[in-house]
């Protein structure tokens, strides 16, 4: 069904999600569209799976552009951010989602050093540098106070810790998402606002395939007693982007179920 005149609360925005095209930021991505706006569709590698999701945002009835980036490379972020602002003339969200998979695939057997290093590169060292070129950007252009916004992706557990290497990993990069989120919040305010989602337990491609012991994990320490879902996380991203979150920044928020911490 294509849906002619969604006029919700992002009527008329641009907006780009970076890593949309599966899980979590593709779940953001028709969320947004839901909400009315146009979305810059960005993946790293997999341009069909980009564009497939393009496709169902123009479905929803709103424009869609896809953009392939290897995050890793610094030498695309400029590219990156100028080409978004282009394609509308300007960008009023703009939302940091993508990151790399090291449990499943092909890095799931690689050494600590080598996840670090990729997680590194993409989670953390991108996240910077696209929010302090586009932040710049929107601060410049900026007609009034907050309608502009930056939304980052951290860790729920980063507040708690988790041992192993993926909790070690994890929460040295998202952590230094988080703080990064708060600082930027006061470089760029009040013309824009940067907030962070801290998801937790979400069930992504990792989650589908998890051992009865993380199936069973994950759902005893959320208070809900449940995995999230990607869903979950793209309502509050909604909101997070939307007009009524005008006086929100420099926040994280966490999306777990209400964490467990026993």
């Amino acid at each position: 069904m294509i849906h002619d005149q969604i006029q919700g609360e992002l009527w008329g925005q641009t907006v780009v999600v970076t890593g949309s095209g599966s899980g979590i930021g593709r779940a953001i991505a028709l969320e947004l569209a839901l909400a009315g706006a146009d979305v810059l569709i960005h993946t790293g590698v997999r341009r069909s799976a980009a564009q497939e999701v393009a496709e169902e945002v123009c479905q929803l009835g709103r424009q869609a552009e896809v953009m392939v980036a290897d995050l890793s490379d610094v030498d695309t972020h400029e590219r990156l951010v100028k080409q978004a602002w282009e394609w509308q003339q300007g960008v009023d969200a703009w939302l940091n989602i993508a990151g790399v998979d090291v449990l499943t695939g092909k890095r799931a057997d690689a050494t600590f050093d080598e996840k670090m290093e990729r997680l590194w590169q993409v989670d953390l060292f991108a996240t910077v540098r696209l929010s302090r070129l586009i932040g710049e950007r929107m601060r410049q252009h900026s007609g009034k106070a907050g309608v502009h916004s930056i939304l980052n992706m951290g860790w729920d557990q980063v507040r708690y810790g988790m041992g192993g290497d993926s909790g070690e990993m994890f929460a040295a990069i998202k952590g230094g998402v988080m703080a990064f989120t708060r600082s930027l919040a006061k470089s760029l305010a009040p013309e824009v606002r940067v907030n962070c989602l801290a998801p937790g337990w979400i069930q992504t491609a990792w989650g589908e395939q998890a051992s009865e012991y993380w199936q069973k994990r994950a759902k005893s320490e959320a208070l809900m007693g449940r995995w999230g879902t990607p869903q979950d996380v793209a309502q509050v991203a909604r909101f997070l982007v939307s007009p009524a979150a005008s006086f929100i920044t420099g926040q994280v928020l966490e999306i777990n179920g209400g964490f467990k911490n026993e």
